[in-house]
């Protein structure tokens, strides 16, 4: 049998509550890197010219 992962933020046991984080703090550390381009999904850069700008 297998162990359930870890947090992926600080590696503590997960909680149900704030599933796959282990707490508010870790979640919320996991955003702020989404926020602040910590993290990126694999592909081609955008050309300015293909940004949708909406109004």
């Amino acid at each position: 049998m297998t162990s359930p992962r870890p947090c992926p933020i600080c590696k503590k046991p997960r909680s149900d509550a704030f599933a796959p984080f282990c707490s508010a703090r870790c979640r919320d550390r996991d955003l702020a890197q989404w926020f602040n381009d910590g993290y990126a999904v694999p592909g081609r850069p955008a050309s300015p010219d293909e940004i949708v700008q909406e109004d």
